[in-house]
This record gives structure tokens, sequence and C-alpha cells, in this order.
């Protein structure tokens, strides 16, 4: 399809990231929000507390099966058709969240949310990366990435917040003027792509979904299963699914995820990076609070409030990332941000047991601007050199990839503190000091995953840069 771009008004091309922005922070909003107010839904609903992980489970879940498909969908029907269903699924499943009356039902409307969950994201990038030149491209990524970095942040403050002071019911219906705003503001500007050619690989999609199923079903049991043995075999599996898959796009024409992609080196850069350092970075909104909570023995309010500055500085961090990308180059950029970000999970691990745990809110903040580099610089430079027919299936599964490497980051996380807590020579029963070694372990394996990026040639990106 010839590019169109040219002809967007500049209204259009400044609300487009806008129109990304909404729906990337009802995603991540929602992935988060409900880990706070569990408790209060199970008791409303007359369910044990620990039988209400399955409203997680079945929305992550949802998001790994059907993510696979936006690319097709969106080059079959269009990005406007696609992105605006998506919202309208979205939104009504969250009324439906609102109203349920038992847990089944919750699970169920959880589903609906992840169907439009998993649209949303992929196909508003989509239309982002195909409206966009290059050069203009990491301009308009940077703004639409913040709420995927505020998004798992403010999520359990606000979830514990309208739990505590109005009721479970608003952290689904919170959606809805968001959804109403996304949905009039894509009916406006929101452009319509489609491709003329286009042949649905159907068997790869089931192999894949497959694949992506049974990973983010062992991931998301990992951290909490008593017998690990099933999990793994589950675990494996997935793995199995994928070499599958790769048989498979070996010998079909039109494969749903072609192999050539993976001889773009930037993408494939981008990609391994991606997993390799949200192995530790993703586990960190959910460990500091969680450490916070246990070993130091405050609300989950303090917790959501000791974490919350990361969001602000994350802000503040997208107006400097475009200046260092254009001076340092990408190669350079990712190595030493990778190698800081390891660095300051390190720092969480210092502070004792008797320190004021207000000495985290500067190693968090920092963490947070450190962050926004860091997303913004992987997410674009695996997109910087596909070409036009690549764009759909190289994106769709770039948010497959994102999704798992944060199950896999929360899991990984979650393994190693349950490993310390179970060597009781080396904690002796202090569960502060296996917070600290996790901490430990986790920073130096995310400075160890900065050397993923040394594979990036120093010209890498260039295509990006936002001055010539």
């Amino acid at each position: 399809m010839p590019d169109t771009f040219k002809t967007f008004d500049t209204t259009t091309k400044r609300i487009l990231p806008f129109i990304l922005a909404t729906a990337i922070f009802m995603q991540m909003l929602d992935s988060t929000i409900l880990n706070t107010s569990l408790p209060s839904i199970a008791k409303d609903l007359n369910e044990s507390p620990l039988n209400m992980q399955n409203a997680i489970i079945s929305y992550v879940l949802t998001l790994a099966v059907f993510m696979p498909v936006s690319g097709f969908l969106a080059d079959k029907f269009g990005t406007k058709k696609i992105f605006i269903f998506s919202l309208v699924v979205f939104s009504l499943g969250s009324v439906f969240c609102a109203v349920s009356q038992n847990l089944t039902q919750l699970v169920i409307s959880r589903v609906v949310q992840g169907i439009g969950g998993s649209l949303m994201t992929p196909v508003g990038r989509l239309a982002l990366i195909k409206t966009y030149d290059k050069n203009e491209l990491l301009k308009a990524l940077n703004f639409a990435i913040v709420p995927a970095l505020i998004g798992p942040v403010l999520g359990p403050l606000v979830g514990g917040y309208m739990v505590d002071y109005l009721s479970w019911h608003w952290i689904f219906l919170i959606n809805i003027p968001i959804g109403l705003i996304g949905i009039f503001l894509s009916l406006k500007f929101m452009p319509d792509y489609k491709s003329e050619e286009i042949k649905f690989d159907f068997k790869g999609f089931l192999i894949f979904a497959s694949a992506s199923l049974l990973l983010s079903i062992a991931l998301e049991r990992f951290g909490t299963a008593q017998n690990i043995t099933p999990v793994l075999v589950i675990f494996i599996c997935g793995f199995m699914m994928i070499y599958f898959y790769y048989r498979h796009a070996k010998k079909t024409e039109n494969p749903i995820f072609p192999l050539n992609l993976f001889q773009v080196r930037t993408f494939r850069v981008g990609i391994l990076g991606n997993l390799a350092t949200r192995l530790g970075i993703s586990s960190i909104p959910l460990l500091l609070p969680l450490m916070i909570q246990i070993a130091y023995g405050e609300s989950a309010v303090i917790s959501g409030w000791i974490v919350a500055p990361m969001a602000l500085t994350a802000m503040f961090g997208k107006s400097y990332v475009i200046k260092i990308l254009d001076y340092f180059g990408y190669r350079k950029t990712l190595m030493t941000n990778t190698f800081i970000i390891g660095f300051l999970i390190c720092c969480l691990g210092i502070p004792g047991i008797n320190t004021n745990i207000y000495w985290f809110i500067p190693i968090i903040s920092i963490l947070g601007f450190f962050n926004s580099i860091q997303f913004t610089s992987m997410n674009t430079i695996a997109i910087a050199d596909l070409r036009n027919s690549h764009t759909s299936s190289g994106n769709s599964l770039l948010a497959v990839y994102q999704q798992i490497a944060i199950g896999f980051g929360i899991a990984f996380g979650l393994i190693v503190l349950k490993l310390f807590e179970n060597e009781p020579t080396l904690i002796q029963g202090n569960t502060h000091l296996a917070f600290r070694y996790t901490f430990f372990v986790v920073g130096f394996l995310t400075i160890l995953s900065g050397f993923v990026f040394r594979r990036l040639h120093e010209k890498d990106g260039e295509n990006m840069k936002t001055e010539h």
C-alpha cells in the first residue's frame, strides 16, 4: 500500500499519538489496577481471595491469544474499524465487569475486556507507524508510550483509593469516559489503512497462539505454584509450540509472522533486548510494594505512594529521550541506560530493616526517568528498519513479545524471592533479607542484559533521528 501520511493535516498527526495513549493507558491500568482490589471484590462476591486470581489471569491469557491476530485484522478490515471495535469491546467489557454478580461473570467479562485490549495497542501503534515518516515517528511514539510507564505504577494506587473511598466497581467504570473519548477522536482522526493482498495463516495463528497461551499460563503460575513440576511441563510445551511454529513458518508461503523478520538486525536486537531487560524491570513495581507491605508492615496505600514518583519522573524523562538518542545514538544509549537501571535495582536492596522507607523514593524516582528512556528506545529501534510489507506482522509480534516479557519479569522476580525465602541457612527467617538478595540478583542480571545491545551498530537508528 502506498504511503499516504502526506495527505493528513497537522491536526490528525497531532491527535493520533493521544488516541494511542488513551488505549495504552486503559490496557496498562487494567493489567494492574485489580491487584490491590481483589480482597474487597472477593468479599463482595462471597469468594475466597485466592480464587480471585482467575480474574487477573483470564485477562492476561486473552491478550496472549488474540494479540497475534491484530495485524491481520487491521490489514483486512482497516485500522480505523478495528481500533474503534477494540475500544467498544473493551468499554463494554468494563461495564460487564462492574455489574458482575459472581466470579464466573467477572472472569467472562475480563475475557471480553481482554479481546478489546489485545487489539487496541497493536492496531493503534500500527496506524501511528504508517502515518508518520521515520524521522517523525520517535517523537510520536515517545508521547504515546508514557501511559505504558505510568499505568503499572498508578494502577495499584488508584485501585486502592477507589476501593477505600468509593467501591470496587469504579476501577472498571473509570474506563468508560476514557473509552468514549478514544472512540470520539478515532471516528474523526484515525486513518484507515488496509492491505490489498492478504491471506490468513490460520494454522500458524493456532500454533503461535497456543505457544503464547501456554507460556503465559506458566508465567502466571510460576510465582504462586506450590508444586513447580506441572507448571514447568506447561512452560516446556509452550517452547515446543514455538519450535513447531518455526517449522511451519519455514515451509509456508505467507506465515502470520515471517521468519525473515528476524533477518532485520534492529528488529532482532529490539525483540531480544525487550525480553532480556524486562526480566529485571518488570518485577520492580510488584516487588517493592510487596516488600514495603510484608517486611516493613506498611499499608497498600503507603506502598503505592512510595512507587508513585516513578510515574512523574517517567513523564519527565520523555522530554529528554529524543535529545539523548539524537546525540548518543541507540547503541550507546541502550547499553548505558540498561547498566544504570540494573545498578539502581541493586540499590533497592541496600537499605536495612531499620532504614526509613522514604529512602526508596529517590531511587525509584531516578529509576522512572531511565525506564522512560529504555522503553522508548527499545520499542522504536525494533521497528526502525522494518519494510512496509513487514510493518503489520512485526508490530504484532513486538506486542506479543512485550506482553510475554512482562510476564517473564514478574515470574522471575517471584521465583528468585521464593528461592531465597526457602533458604533458611542464608536468610535465617529474615524475609526482608530475601527481598534484598532478590533485588541484588535481579539488578545484576539487568546489568548483564545491557550487553544484548552491543549487537547494534553505531549507525543503527539514524533514520529515526528527528534532526538531520
